[in-house]
């Protein structure tokens, strides 16, 4: 992939001098790292990019895992005919403060891990020779810069490419907190016509100049509507330009039934010529959110099943490419995943790329996280922290703003009040993301009451009834109790779940201690048919968002069957083995047929007589004993089909459940389960 992406960025790269077109090139290898305490000259290692320091000791359960600085240095060539132009660093992240420098020189500092950021070093390099480019990057802890805490690795590093862009001086703008300097505002949007008002930043660093704005919006090869206009930029100067257009009888983005997009190319000419271009989804949709029906896409009521999802992996940690981007998507999908909370931070632009094409509602969130239930805050009410929390907000808002998948801003998590009070401070990033888009609602995932609740436009909260003590039936209560004493608030359930361990198998269900290292599947499968019984039910429920898709990494973490994972996944963290939850939700959210067993991993049994539970979205099952039908049954509305006091014999039992009623078409599902007790209890 690197390969490939360094052809292509080459090969651009030499036309560039030929059409004066933008030209990118991938800067992911030939890096030296070290860290800060290695001043010895030989002390540096080769790496490549996504690059993190913290893959190995975070993940082995390291409280104390390394928080400091690492030195990321690499030399750079800087071709002679790209003198005149103009030289940009693209980080597409940094975990968290990253301090650039060209042949020793500070560049510029970045404040924030998650989201992308943009030097210009034009007047910072040699041309026609090889510059040194160096990168301090410091994931130690501060309490200037967002998040504070979290129930998750801070994984130090230049875990995300990094890119040379090469323009002409006058361009579209790369430095509009690292934008694509477009942002394709619908203003309205109806099955009959869909109006949208493109915004394009240009920046020139050279003389004034007259150009043309072109805006291309096509559908494949064919080009829908087009509008452009001719403007004189100043000398050395930033402006913006307003391309209105409308199109007729749109095809709207529609969720996973239809996840359409235009495209988008603004296009920026001089002298009759193409001097820059930059292509943007353009995913037409109208939706809503009502407090008593939910949500509602394109004026047509749609449940979002959610997930939340965490960006690091067993080995590679935080360091992900685009074929983990991929496979997570795939997973998601096929358990029948049509929303996703990317928590608990900006995530990849790969990763909101596939949701828009996947068809997936988002909900993207700033990494302003409480303590949960751990010591420490999530706010401190400094003049630098809230205006760290304020650039955060606004890079999320302008990298992503033209996703069409994204349909929530979020802006807290399980903050308190206790002490400095975040309150007047919210209120400011709730205005602030309302100046910034005027398209999408705000939200926020509480675990309290309190005022905090009544600010945002949306609210969700975090619970786990069933898993950190009560029972799945309190959710219920809340849920009620909350909707009748508010009926005016739009709830959402942004976290529910539990852990579970696939090594870690019981023939009884019994209510496992959170924090100790026996995590049993079969409760976390309990615990979601209870909950979710519970969810399906609430309308005014507008989205509910399972924690989490996938087992990943918190350090501080003792409990399971290893230490440092949090394992509340439907999946396990290397994505290889899918939990009986996860089928679960499938046989409900994914109407492909389908037909699993329950408690397949418990391959040894402590009783003759057991329950066997299956879940299936086919009409009508039969389950088969070593060979002999114990009769068909008709599954209920939660997927669910069982037999009663199913009696297996001495030793091993092949038990197989098949889908009944399309002989061309059956489904089928199999497992053997050893019966082991004492002659006794058998007579």
């Amino acid at each position: 992939m690197i390969l490939r992406k360094t052809l292509l960025a080459v090969m651009a790269l030499g036309a560039s001098s030929l059409f004066a077109q933008r030209a990118d090139l991938l800067l992911d290898g030939g890096w030296m790292f070290r860290f800060s305490h290695q001043v010895e000259k030989s002390s540096s290692s080769p790496v490549s990019l996504p690059h993190t320091w913290n893959a190995q000791d975070a993940l082995s359960g390291k409280t104390d895992y390394k928080r400091g600085i690492g030195n990321y240095q690499r030399k750079l060539y800087v071709r002679p005919e790209w003198k005149g132009k103009r030289l940009f660093l693209r980080f597409e992240g940094a975990n968290s403060v990253a301090d650039v420098f060209i042949n020793g020189k500070h560049v510029g500092e970045h404040r924030g891990g998650y989201s992308a950021f943009v030097f210009e070093i034009t007047d910072r390099v040699r041309y026609g020779a090889d510059n040194q480019l160096w990168v301090r990057v410091n994931n130690g802890e501060q309490l200037d810069v967002m998040p504070l805490v979290g129930d998750f690795n801070f994984y130090g590093g230049l875990y995300r490419d990094v890119h040379l862009v090469v323009t002409e001086p006058a361009c579209i703008s790369l430095t509009d907190y690292a934008s694509p300097g477009v942002y394709l505002r619908q203003t309205r949007v109806t099955p009959e016509q869909a109006d949208v008002d493109a915004v394009v930043k240009l920046s020139n660093r050279g003389d004034a100049q007259e150009v043309q704005v072109k805006l291309s919006v096509k559908d494949g090869d064919r080009e829908v509507v087009r509008a452009e206009q001719t403007v004189t930029l100043a000398a050395r100067q930033d402006s913006e330009v307003r391309l209105p257009v409308s199109i007729l009888k749109p095809r709207l983005w529609n969720g996973t039934a239809d996840p359409f997009s235009y495209r988008a190319e603004v296009t920026l000419w001089a002298d009759g010529r193409e001097t820059d271009r930059v292509a943007q989804p353009l995913g037409l949709r109208f939706y809503r959110i009502d407090p008593a029906e939910g949500f509602f896409l394109n004026g047509k009521h749609l449940p979002l099943h959610g997930v939340c999802r965490h960006q690091d992996r067993p080995e590679i940690g935080n360091a992900l490419r685009l074929r983990h981007h991929e496979e997570d998507i795939r997973l998601m999908r096929e358990m029948g995943v049509n929303a996703a909370r990317l928590a608990h931070y900006q995530q990849a632009e790969d990763m909101y790329r596939l949701t828009d094409r996947e068809g997936i509602v988002v909900w993207a969130e700033i990494p302003f996280v409480g303590p949960g239930g751990y010591a420490d805050k999530g706010f401190v009410d400094l003049p630098a922290f809230r205006a760290n929390g304020q650039q955060q907000l606004r890079e999320l808002i302008r990298q992503n703003f033209n996703h069409p998948s994204i349909c929530v801003w979020g802006l807290f998590n399980e903050l308190k009040e206790e002490g400095d009070n975040p309150i007047p401070y919210i209120k400011e990033l709730n205005e602030l993301a309302h100046q910034e888009d005027t398209t999408r609602p705000t939200t926020a995932a509480s675990n309290q009451g309190g005022d905090m609740n009544f600010i945002t436009d949306l609210i969700a909260w975090n619970r786990y009834d069933g898993w950190y003590g009560s029972r799945p039936s309190t959710l219920a209560t809340f849920l009620d109790k909350t909707h009748t004493a508010h009926p005016e608030l739009c709830i959402a359930i942004s976290e529910y779940g539990a852990g579970a361990s696939v090594y870690h198998q019981q023939d009884s269900l019994k209510q496992p201690v959170p924090t100790d290292y026996w995590h049993p599947e079969n409760w976390q499968t309990y615990y979601h048919i209870e909950n979710w019984k519970i969810l399906s039910e609430r309308p005014f429920v507008w989205g509910t968002f399972v924690w989490n898709m996938f087992d990943f990494g918190a350090a501080h973490r003792h409990e399971g069957d290893r230490p440092g994972i949090n394992d509340k996944g439907l999946v396990t963290f290397d994505r290889k083995q899918k939990k009986d939850a996860f089928y679960f939700y499938k046989a409900n959210w994914n109407p492909e047929p389908m037909v699993h067993i329950a408690g397949k991993r418990l391959r040894q049994a402590s009783r003759y007589v057991q329950t066997i539970q299956v879940f299936t979205n086919c009409p009508k099952v039969e389950l088969w004993v070593n060979g002999k039908s114990c009769g068909t049954v008709v599954p209920d509305k939660y997927a669910m089909a069982e037999w009663k006091e199913v009696r297996l014999a001495p030793g091993e039992n092949r038990i197989v459940v098949c889908s009944v009623g399309n002989k061309k078409h059956v489904v089928q599902d199999e497992t053997v389960i050893a019966v082991k007790v004492s002659e006794s209890e058998f007579l």
